[in-house]
């Protein structure tokens, strides 16, 4: 473990939230928080202190999707971690889609927090990518259409050779790179790759996006 801290933002608007995860997240000899904040706005403007921001979705003045996007944009090194109470926030998805790193229920324990910063932070995005498929599964389809026209599937997947695709698929499946190796029967540094060529031919971020797009494109349908 490097002795480098990762320095964290905490962005809620629930003072007793935020304190409980500073006392977890202070306690660890690699993690630092820096700042606390109680609303998008604020998160937005001290991204820039942060390697991770833990972003709540439903916040004052800015909500945790449009500080998202905005932090993206500004090309801020930060990565953003959004928390959700599952049953509720439906635009997730959209923060997913506007950069996010992943997402982590606000429910879950001190361990799953830890290793959800770490992965982050560390540009894995693999956080519970299980999870990721249900909560779109969930909701992907009742959301509306309410940004951009997407591209047809095929133009956007047009980059991809068929066995960039195959991996895309099982990504959007919750596979791990291991599994992925396991069931195409190739190593798993060449799954790695097939990844990194992915995100590089389709403008990614992390895996999280290529799950989000697997499901945009139909590749991956929500199961019944």
């Amino acid at each position: 473990m490097s002795d480098e801290q990762i320095r964290l933002l905490l962005a809620d608007d629930q003072e007793l939230v935020r304190m409980g995860f500073r006392m977890v997240l202070d306690a660890q000899p690699d993690m630092q928080v820096v700042g606390e904040v109680g609303d998008g706005a604020a998160a937005v403007e001290l991204a820039a202190q942060a390697d991770v921001v833990l972003m709540d979705i439903r916040m004052p003045r800015m909500d945790g999707v449009e500080a998202t996007r905005r932090i993206v944009a500004s090309g801020a090194a930060a990565k953003v971690l959004v928390l959700t109470t599952f049953d509720l926030d439906e635009y997730v998805h959209t923060a997913l889609k506007a950069g996010a790193g992943g997402f982590l229920l606000k429910d879950a324990g001190p361990a799953e927090l830890l290793a959800a910063i770490r992965a982050v932070h560390q540009g894995d995005s693999v956080v519970a990518p299980s999870a990721t498929r249900r909560l779109l599964e969930r909701f992907l389809p009742g959301l509306p259409d309410e940004h951009e026209p997407l591209r047809s599937a095929e133009e956007q997947l047009a980059p991809l050779t068929e066995r960039e695709r195959e991996v895309l698929l099982a990504v959007g499946r919750g596979r791990s790179n291991q599994e992925i190796a396991a069931e195409l029967y190739v190593a798993e540094a060449t799954v790695k790759t097939h990844v990194g060529r992915i995100l590089a031919k389709l403008h990614l971020r992390d895996r999280v996006q290529m799950v989000v797009l697997a499901y945009d494109t139909g590749l991956v349908r929500p199961q019944s």
